[in-house]
Order: structure tokens, then C-alpha cells, then sequence
């Protein structure tokens, strides 16, 4: 990570691009971003490691890569870690069976945050915070329920769902380490403008707590 002067900026992959322009866009934004998400649901296990193998050829070092579930790849690639949502096995399994990896637990709730903490996650991503285009229908969770969150469990946790930069600074003030984007910036006609725009937005706002990511 790049220290302690701003918030985070997760960047998650759309599953509505190819793997040449999601690489291509990654190495563009790389030095701004502080986490990638490869999420991929679509693809197989060996297009997944093809796509580690083309971000770290275009130098995005492999501890700022979490992948969606797949530990075993993660682990195989020497990739930062592993993402787990509702759908995935257990943390404490996952924790236990590769305790190398950093793992980041899906959350919307006050509960699952707390379940997750006690399972062993090392941050959580939480929302949708707000109504998001990648969740048609679904009704974001709000600031209030968001800074419930952030406060029940002491791990960091990132706001994901809805977030433009005019939503960082109050987003941020409800206790969040950072922010996860996805069509934001890579579906954006200047992805690199921008991430840009999400890391100034960071910068002003910083309010957060206990160890870095």
C-alpha cells in the first residue's frame, strides 16, 4: 500500500471487459491504485492466471492482486490474496489452509462483519453503499447502516457500491479506510482521468483507524 496519507482505492474488474483492455487499463492506473480485484466469474481457472501473469509483466507488483475466491490460484501465483463473498467457504477453512494469503471478507451487515472478524479477515469490502448500476434493483445499504458496520468489527473496511468522487468525502467520514470502484473508472472514457479524480477526492479525506492494509 502507499502509506498512511490518504484513503485507499480498490479497483474491481467488471466482468463486462476483455482481458487485453482490463490489462491494458490496470497498467495505466497502477500507480494510483492501491488494491486490484480480479473478478471474473465468467472466466476459468487458467484465463485467471493468464491475466495475473499479464498484470505482472506490466509491472503491477502481485501484492497489490486479490482474486475473487480462488485461494488456490491466488496462492500458486503468489498473488496478494483472496476476496471471499457469501458464496465462498468459510473464512477460518480459507484462513487456516493458506495463511499466507490476506483475505478480504464481502459484507453488508453489521453481522456478517462481525462473523467475518471472528473467522480472521484482514479487511472487509461493505455495500452496496449506495444504488449502483452493477446491482440493478438493489437499494444501496446507506451511510448510516455503512458507519455501523465500520464500527463493530476493528478491521479495516471499504466502501464499495455507487461511489462517485462527490460521494468520497462523505463516505470517508463515516470511519472507512478507503473506497472500492468498478465501472467508475474502468468503464469510464478516461480511466486514467478518472482514478485520478478518486485519488484527489482521498487525499482531502482521510479518517481512519488502526493498522494500514
Amino acid at each position: 500500500m502507499r502509506g498512511e496519507s490518504k484513503g485507499q482505492l480498490h479497483v474491481i474488474s467488471t466482468g463486462k471487459q476483455s482481458m487485453e483492455e482490463f490489462v491494458e487499463i490496470s497498467k495505466h492506473i497502477s500507480p494510483i491504485v492501491d488494491l486490484f480485484h480480479l473478478r471474473e466469474k465468467r472466466w476459468t481457472s487458467k484465463q485467471i492466471i493468464v491475466a495475473v501473469e499479464k498484470l505482472e509483466k506490466e509491472g503491477i507488483p502481485l501484492e497489490k492482486i486479490h482474486i475473487n475466491d480462488r485461494a488456490d490460484i491466488a496462492l500458486m501465483k503468489n498473488a496478494g490474496g483472496v476476496q471471499l463473498g457469501h458464496q465462498s467457504a468459510h473464512i477460518h477453512l480459507v484462513k487456516n489452509a493458506f495463511p499466507s494469503l490476506r483475505l478480504g471478507s464481502s459484507v453488508h451487515s453489521e453481522g456478517e462483519a462481525v462473523e467475518a472478524f471472528t473467522g480472521g479477515t484482514d479487511f472487509l469490502l461493505c455495500g452496496n453503499v449506495y444504488a449502483t448500476s452493477s446491482k440493478p434493483g438493489k437499494a444501496g445499504i446507506g451511510l448510516a447502516r455503512f458507519k455501523r458496520v465500520v464500527q463493530s468489527v476493528p478491521v479495516p473496511t471499504i466502501a464499495i457500491g455507487g461511489i462517485t468522487p462527490e460521494r468520497v468525502a462523505e463516505v470517508m467520514q463515516t470511519g472507512a479506510r478507503g473506497i472500492a470502484v468498478l465501472s467508475g473508472i474502468f468503464l469510464a472514457g478516461d480511466p486514467v482521468k478518472a482514478a485520478s479524480s478518486y485519488d484527489k477526492e482521498l487525499r482531502k479525506e482521510v479518517n481512519w483507524y488502526g493498522k494500514d492494509i
